[in-house]
């Protein structure tokens, strides 16, 4: 269960974003390693907190070899340009949605589809299973390492300016902004919506201006983001689930010893783990916080959406793009979508 507390998440100010040395074993000639880790959330998030503890952890079992410095809140660039300094090895490790990395590489979208997860049990069913596996086999194939252990970024919900959104009709002409993935205009064009794509770096300003009138995204970040400071309306929607692989360049990552790598990917798996249950308990408990700010909620059911995909050929569609390896793994986790 996780100590984590709505007080902490929302009080927590981390102070500097490098790891400190600590004592430990070193080898008899110890190298150092400095690394950088980008990532496009706010320091109270739980994915920075935990970070930085499995940041502290390394640089404490390493004797202080090999420290991380983190750049959090779009510090170092969008996504799409972190994405290409991560490839280029500028940044050696970035935390990208798997729905945005798609843009690179297409399967990493799969956990994105539309209502298809119904719980937390079947998501890690599935990424910490043979559909987990086989989307970090695809990533490896662009010179790009993807942790054991998918982060969480939650469950999302759509967010309005103006109405709640109770049915699929009401998603009909609606502004809305999407991250840079085609899975997410697919869906909501199926649905008949406006989709925009910003990087997330840009949301509050184009939904404070009015380029789109509503984005949708996991409690936790409207919190984070201050969200609800420009929307109005939460519609506990449920439409996707979406996670954060925790990626590396994968000629920085070998240039590591195998002890320090080692000990790199267990803590940061481990960090992974902890998140998890931090995201779950946060998004359970910051609806009551979010009406407390002004936001207005409402619960609509998921069958009507589901169906609204399905007749417009959405899963069939992606079922197609995906192939059927990948397909059948996400079937084999959540059920018959096509």
């Amino acid at each position: 269960m996780s100590n984590f507390s709505r007080r902490t998440f929302v009080t927590t100010a981390l102070g500097g974003a490098a790891a400190l040395a600590m004592p430990g074993i070193r080898r008899a000639e110890a190298a150092s390693f400095n690394y950088k880790y980008a990532n496009n959330l706010q320091l109270s998030h739980p994915l920075n907190i935990r970070a930085k503890e499995a940041a502290d952890a390394i640089a404490e079992e390493t004797g202080g070899d090999m420290k991380i410095q983190i750049f959090p809140s779009s510090q170092l660039g969008g996504d799409t340009e972190t994405l290409s300094q991560l490839r280029a090895g500028a940044v050696e490790f970035f935390t990208l949605s798997g729905l945005i990395l798609s843009t690179l590489v297409p399967v990493t979208a799969i956990n994105g589809v539309g209502f298809a997860f119904p719980d937390y049990g079947t998501v890690w069913k599935a990424m910490d299973g043979e559909l987990g596996a086989h989307v970090r086999g695809e990533i490896s194939k662009y010179g790009i390492l993807a942790m054991e252990k998918i982060w969480d970024n939650g469950f999302r919900q759509t967010t309005s300016r103006s109405k709640p959104i109770e049915t699929p009709a009401d998603l009909e002409g609606f502004k809305i902004r999407v991250p840079v993935s085609p899975l997410w205009t697919s869906m909501y064009e199926a649905f008949g919506a406006a989709p925009t794509s910003i990087n997330f770096s840009e949301v509050y300003t184009s939904l404070q201006t009015g380029v789109v009138e509503g984005q949708e995204n996991p409690l936790a970040i409207l919190q984070t983001a201050k969200l609800y400071e420009v929307q109005k309306y939460c519609s506990m929607t449920n439409h996707m689930w979406d996670g954060f692989w925790f990626l590396a360049n994968q000629e920085r990552w070998e240039a590591l010893p195998e002890d320090i790598r080692n000990v790199v990917a267990k803590h940061l798996n481990a960090a992974a783990v902890k998140e998890r249950a931090d995201v779950e308990a946060l998004n359970a408990s910051l609806a009551e916080t979010l009406q407390e700010e002004g936001m207005a909620f409402n619960s609509p059911e998921a069958g009507p959406f589901r169906e609204k995909l399905r007749s417009a050929k959405f899963y069939e569609t992606w079922q197609e793009k995906f192939g059927p390896t990948a397909w059948g793994l996400l079937e084999q986790a959540v059920g018959k979508l096509a």
